[in-house]
């Protein structure tokens, strides 16, 4: 069984990034949450947390040729080359890393960091991936030609983008470690690839017939036989644009309120998660700060907010009245 990871440091860090994505307006997202309330939050939780600022990578200087099919390699290059060095020292340095973005290209940095430390210190790492959208395109798939939609598939170690990282080390994951969750959005080729790979994906039909209750209980229950961590990467089109508008990546038909706070806290209550991305908060799309303030009740959720003072972790029996 696994070990629970439940550290008293928290690492905020954010990832300004928008050119992996089609709408300008994600640069805006780490201070949003900011603004939000996130660190106030967190630290009335007890948690000692540490604010990095917003990461502002160099130019790298990789001489790889960049795919035809993928906008703007050079600049997401930097910011990949550079959050996957910073990840790592964070998870290092025994906090619990925090990235702010930035659209959902952030996510090949600081993952691959996040896994090589965690590789070295002889645990799996699983990456539960809350999106509405797969993102398990390559260069030779993608449609749009938008890195963001690449970023599942590249920790995969799907070819087409092997010289991203340059120097830095590449800890892939194998896809047998990556769940797809609430997905309502997936591109033909892309789709023939999950199969192929025989990724795990859990559609909204699966979630509407069985809850995300027993759902996520199945995702946590695998990471804990084999004693692995796991990362969330929580986008904010998993939710449906009735709850959270600001997002550039809209799909009807996303996850309640309600139940993207009940995978929240059955995650915290498992102890497997070792890191987290929040991405794709788009303040300029934005009703007055609303889908910021979700964002950070979810993420207080996920850090152990509740009503009612309750045992952890909860069991699934149904208190008497």
């Amino acid at each position: 069984m696994s070990q629970p990871f439940r550290p008293n440091r928290i690492a905020l860090l954010g990832a300004p990034v928008e050119i992996g994505a089609s709408q300008l307006g994600t640069l805006m997202g780490p201070d949003a949450m900011r603004t939000a309330g996130l660190k106030p939050l967190l630290e009335e939780l007890g948690f000692a947390v540490e604010d990095h600022g917003n990461l502002a990578p160099s130019r790298p200087t990789s001489t790889d040729t960049p795919p035809s099919t993928a906008k703007h390699y050079r600049e997401i290059q930097a910011w990949i080359q550079a959050l996957s060095a910073r990840s790592y020292e964070l998870a290092a340095s025994g906090a619990l890393p925090i990235f702010m973005g930035g659209d959902h290209s952030l996510s090949m940095g600081s993952v691959n960091g996040v896994a090589r430390h965690w590789h070295a210190q002889g645990r799996e790492l699983f990456v539960l991936w809350l999106d509405a959208h797969a993102d398990y395109n390559t260069p030779h798939t993608t449609i749009s030609g938008n890195m963001h939609g690449m970023s599942a598939a590249f920790l995969c170690g799907e070819p087409g983008l092997d010289g991203l990282l340059g120097s830095e080390p590449r800890a892939a994951i194998t896809p047998d470690h990556l769940d797809l969750f609430g997905i309502r959005s997936i591109d033909k080729l892309e789709k023939e690839l999950v199969k192929q790979r025989k990724v795990s994906l859990i559609d909204m039909r699966q979630i509407d017939e069985f809850g995300v209750g027993v759902l996520i209980r199945r995702v946590i229950d695998r990471v804990k036989a084999r004693n692995g961590v796991l990362h969330v990467s929580l986008d904010v089109d998993f939710l449906d644009p009735i709850t959270a508008p600001g997002v550039g990546t809209m799909v009807q038909g996303g996850a309640t309120y309600r139940e993207a706070h009940l995978i929240m806290e059955l995650l915290h209550d498992s102890g497997l998660m070792c890191s987290l991305d929040v991405v794709e908060l788009n303040p300029f799309l934005d009703e007055r700060g609303r889908t910021a303030r979700v964002m950070v009740e979810l993420v207080g959720s996920l850090f152990g907010q509740q009503i009612t003072d309750r045992p952890t972790p909860t069991n699934a029996i149904i208190p008497a009245e």
